[in-house]
């Protein structure tokens, strides 16, 4: 943004996957949004019942919050998003022995913001170090969201967080 002020979940020194990831600002919104996870567990939310993620840089804040941080999680979207090459996300998962939350991301082929083939190596990237990832390719669709991606995203979630019965006062 030239030096202008702007409202994003952290600093990037530019948008590319080629530069050094801003970790001071990065690591200070995954202590938020610890924060978040933390206050949904104290009113009663099982932490393998949470999902997080985002578009955009949202889903990259996802990646580093659940990978680095919350590796029990029920699972993580990223849609329309990225790591940087020597992301921190995977220097944590070389060192990981657990199992992983589930990576559902989505990205547009046709994305002039966040790259089509960066979002594809993210994906590859994160399953060589363990984490079950798909990638669901949308033809022609720039860095926005489309029905089908939004109805893909909703029956993954379904999925992953089935409702669970009605507990019965006997």
């Amino acid at each position: 943004m030239k030096g202008a002020f702007s409202t994003v979940w952290f600093d990037r020194y530019k948008i590319s996957n080629d530069c050094p990831e801003h970790i001071e600002s990065i690591d200070s919104m995954c202590q938020g949004l610890t924060d978040l996870i933390n206050d949904e567990i104290k009113n009663g939310i099982a932490k393998n019942r949470i999902l997080i993620g985002g578009f955009s840089m949202g889903g990259g804040m996802a990646m580093h919050l659940a990978y680095r941080f919350h590796q029990d999680l029920a699972g993580v979207f990223a849609l329309s998003s990225f790591l940087n090459k020597d992301s921190a996300v995977y220097q944590a998962l070389k060192r990981n022995e657990s199992v992983l939350p589930e990576l559902f991301q989505c990205h547009g082929t046709a994305d002039e913001l966040v790259l089509y083939s960066w979002g594809e190596e993210t994906n590859k990237m994160l399953r060589s170090l363990g984490v079950s990832a798909s990638l669901h390719t949308f033809p022609n669709l720039n860095h926005e969201l489309n029905r089908t991606e939004i109805e893909k995203l909703k029956s993954w979630i379904e999925k992953k967080l089935p409702v669970e019965a009605a507990k019965s006062n006997e």
